[in-house]
């Protein structure tokens, strides 16, 4: 399977109820990244892991890796930073990046197959995540979610 088999991409009515409400980063790109990632982590370590079961570190910087990518890119590439959820599931722990722009980027249709000084991001975040979807908001701008998969620290 190819990574970008893994991406959808669609008009969202409206967001599942089930998610947990947003836990919007300061602004900027250090301070929207840095604390994404924080509130990643402990979500990670806190609503998914926990006493008796401790989630792998290698697990814990992949999260870090992906977090760190789509929330750069709303920041860079999406008007700016809108929100951001992060939610644990049985498999990991599925995040979702709000930002201000509808325009889904051109990797959601077609991998990049070469990188002109650039491009890492998407490709890394295919990688390290599964079930990637990007939503247009009809409130406008969009939301890509993932699910970076989390195991038990000692399970193989």
């Amino acid at each position: 399977m190819e990574p970008a088999d893994r991406t959808t991409t669609t008009a969202a009515t409206t967001a599942p109820s089930r998610l947990a409400p947003f836990a919007v980063p300061a602004t900027g790109a250090g301070a929207g990244a840095a604390a994404a990632r924080a509130y990643a982590e402990s979500v990670a370590r806190t609503g998914w892991g926990g006493p008796g079961r401790e989630v792998r570190e290698e697990d814990v910087v992949d999260l870090l890796l992906v977090v760190s990518e789509l929330v750069t890119n709303a920041i860079r590439h999406g008007d700016g930073l809108a929100g951001f959820e992060a939610r644990p599931t049985e498999e990991g722990l599925w995040i979702a990046v709000h930002d201000h722009s509808a325009v889904v980027p051109r990797a959601a249709y077609a991998f990049p197959t070469t990188h002109p000084g650039g491009g890492y991001g998407w490709p890394l975040v295919a990688r390290l995540a599964r079930d990637i979807a990007v939503e247009v908001r009809p409130e406008g701008g969009k939301t890509i979610s993932a699910l970076v998969p989390l195991r038990a620290a000692g399970a193989p």
